[in-house]
């Protein structure tokens, strides 16, 4: 078998064996196989794509390509809950507490933040002390005794995943939706849960544009899952305007505690209690939506979320002390704030453009090298549908480079749609597919 073979029978459309996906994936982790030889194929793939079997086949042997964390000896379910990324997304903080008070286990590998998207693992290490890198061995303890921990992806953990990302990264290549999906669902199965909850973002803050496109997506992994003997639902939601007010690393930590206290944003409050009833679903715990909701609000009002979430910030080392004392939290040395222009209701905030101003304040990085400002930030005062006045203050800008905020202040202020009429809110969950 030979890889010049390989990439003219996918240059010309016919697909491939699950033989000749194996023979590529082990070529690419021994070496056998150079860098441009896997980037033509990757080439031939974004022209002519993959069928769901050559997806299938992908996804299994990236999990094959190393190691696979066994949690079967913790309990027979396990969730994981994933995003594919978005502004100000900071759902998986809310929900690991919540569903852990509920006395449901998950299990939670996550990513730094890299481009325009936040990442977990950033906000987390905002809190001082806080560690996530974790052995494997102190991961599985810490899910036992806690019901849930959170810690660094692994780069032995489908290590195929990561080459491929990185060719992909700088061929033009990482829009390729069946792509996306292996890489997803591989680093999922091989994180060891048996119940996957994908939340799958569109929209301009999304890295997938419309919601027929996240539905593809969503389809095609659901069905790997299906075949690797995974569990796998999706919901899918909106990334047009940020989630909640906070869009940042410290910033967002603070919001993460105000939900847990009570304060709950809508929006926030809307895709976390979908995805802790689908959890709940998973682990048989209600089947009615209604009463998952009122012991979702329960959670919260009885102090056991926020409790949960302090467990797990002490079980990792984490200063507890942030619950209430924010001025703990890495403290930016400049704030300014962002007056509108015009007066009416906020119909939209493009949460693309909100998210390049937050990265120009040193909130992002644009390598995985890259060193990130866990102060620096945005917090949003005002909302879509809520009603502004000319020189009222809509945003306040964190930051430690006092240079960026011109840049970012206009950025904010084109971000902002204000109509005269306010507008209908609408779901922000466009469809779930099991």
């Amino acid at each position: 078998m030979k890889i010049v073979d390989i990439i003219e029978k996918k240059k010309l459309g016919y697909p491939l064996s699950d033989d000749e996906i194996k023979f590529f994936i082990d070529g690419i982790m021994n070496g056998s196989i150079e860098d441009y030889q896997a980037s033509a194929l990757l080439m031939a793939v974004y022209f002519k794509g993959t069928d769901i079997d050559e997806t299938t086949s992908l996804t299994k042997y990236m999990v094959q390509s190393g190691e696979t964390l066994n949690l079967s000896d913790i309990s027979d379910n396990i969730i994981d809950k994933h995003s594919t990324g978005g502004v100000g997304d900071k759902i998986t903080l809310m929900f690991l507490p919540l569903t852990a008070a509920a006395g449901i286990y998950s299990a939670k590998l996550s990513g730094r933040g890299l481009g325009h998207t936040g990442g977990t693992i950033d906000k987390l290490e905002s809190i001082p002390g806080f560690r996530t890198n974790l052995s494997v061995k102190e991961f599985k303890e810490k899910v036992k005794i806690h019901k849930t921990a959170i810690a660094a992806q692994t780069l032995s953990l489908a290590p195929a995943d990561g080459k491929l990302y990185a060719l992909r990264d700088v061929t033009s290549t990482v829009d390729i939706i069946p792509l996306i999906a292996s890489s997803v669902v591989s680093k999922k199965i091989a994180s060891g849960a048996n119940h996957i909850i994908l939340d799958v973002k569109y929209g301009s803050g999304a890295f997938i544009k419309t919601p027929e496109e996240a539905q593809k997506l969503s389809e095609i992994m659901t069905e790997v899952g299906r075949r690797l003997e995974r569990n796998i639902c999706a919901v899918i939601s909106s990334m047009n305007q940020p989630l909640g007010r906070a869009v940042g690393n410290s910033v967002e930590i603070i919001e993460v505690i105000e939900f847990l206290k009570g304060n709950l944003e809508n929006d926030l409050k809307e895709i976390t209690y979908t995805l802790c009833y689908k959890a709940f679903e998973k682990a048989g715990k209600f089947t009615d939506k209604l009463e998952a909701y009122k012991y979702l609000d329960e959670l919260i009002s009885s102090g056991k979320a926020l409790d949960k979430f302090k467990e797990i910030i002490k079980s990792q080392n984490g200063d507890v002390s942030i619950i209430e004392n924010y001025e703990k939290l890495p403290q930016a040395s400049y704030k300014y704030e962002v007056k509108s222009i015009k007066t009416g209701f906020i119909n939209n905030i493009d949460a693309l453009k909100i998210a390049k101003a937050c990265k120009n304040l040193g909130a992002g990085r644009e390598k995985k090298s890259d060193t990130i400002d866990y102060s620096a930030g945005i917090y949003l005062t005002h909302k879509s549908s809520e009603y502004v006045e000319k020189g009222q203050t809509v945003a306040v800008i964190y930051t430690n480079k006092p240079e960026t905020v011109k840049e970012s202040e206009s950025l904010i202020i084109s971000a902002y749609e204000i109509s005269d009429l306010r507008p209908i809110r609408q779901s922000l969950i466009y469809k779930i597919i099991n």
